[in-house]
């Protein structure tokens, strides 16, 4: 199925890698205009190998000021952005035990300011210019409470929130904005989550990536490209009635009715 996305332009923050890499790649395969960011320049380096014609820019999106510097970088280079595609950033997954002020503050920074940064600026954009799309990857933990994920869960209902509350609020302004709740995801992310669940039930890692999958009615974990593909399609006009709601892709662990 084309899109038509082609000549769009698409902004991915954390783009260098996991489920970012896969929704640059996918936008790019639907001929739009793609930048990435990553605090990290060897991550960009790396992931422009494998994503021609796209472009890289480092930025730390806890701090608005390098969120504001990279849109203002990106629409001088392409024009304005089309697209604002939400990857970067995750919660360390930590103990109960663990928990504290600043690993909740951290938290916050690391998962919701970290795309809140970048969206508040750029949806007034859109709604002055009458038209824009901003997809946030969010995760399942917003909606289920997990013990390894107390602190990153509750950044992920905040965006949940602020996704449903900004999809209404800009509706009328011809700006679309949409949340996805990956599940368990095929990406290096995987690893230290799967890890820290094996020291929380005092298993091995085999063992609890094993009890995961066997929780997962599909059987197996999602793949970075399947979240790709129901991102770009939320991207364009095909999906041009939606708004304000966040979809899961959690090969229906959780058969919750939304």
């Amino acid at each position: 199925m084309r899109l038509d996305l082609e000549e769009k332009v698409v902004l991915v923050t954390g783009g260098s890698k996991g489920i970012g890499l896969a929704c640059a790649k996918a936008f790019l395969e639907e001929g739009a205009k793609v930048a990435i960011c990553s605090r990290s320049q060897i991550n960009i380096d790396n992931a422009l190998r494998n994503l021609p014609d796209a472009v890289g820019l480092t930025a730390d999106l806890i701090h608005p000021e390098d969120a504001l510097r990279i849109i203002d970088e990106v629409e001088k280079q392409f024009g304005p952005i089309d697209v604002l595609v939400n990857s970067a950033g995750a919660a360390k997954r930590v103990l109960p035990e663990e928990l504290s002020p600043v690993a909740w503050r951290n938290a916050m920074d690391a998962k919701f300011f970290s795309y809140i940064n970048v969206i508040d600026p750029l949806v007034k954009r859109m709604a002055s210019r009458g038209h824009g799309v901003i997809v946030n990857v969010i995760g399942i933990g917003g909606k289920v409470a997990m013990p390894t994920h107390i602190a990153g869960g509750a950044a992920n209902s905040a965006l949940m929130l602020a996704t449903a509350g900004l999809g209404s609020a800009y509706a009328n302004k011809g700006v679309r904005v949409i949340g996805v709740n990956p599940g368990f995801t095929e990406t290096e992310r995987l690893v230290v989550g799967v890890s820290t669940t094996a020291r929380l039930e005092g298993i091995s890692i085999e063992n609890a990536r094993k009890n995961i999958l066997e929780r997962i009615p599909l059987g197996r974990m999602a793949l970075p490209h399947e979240i790709a593909d129901l991102v770009t399609f939320l991207a364009s006009e095909k999906a041009g009635y939606v708004t304000g709601v966040t979809v899961s892709m959690d090969g229906g662990q959780y058969p919750f009715v939304v």
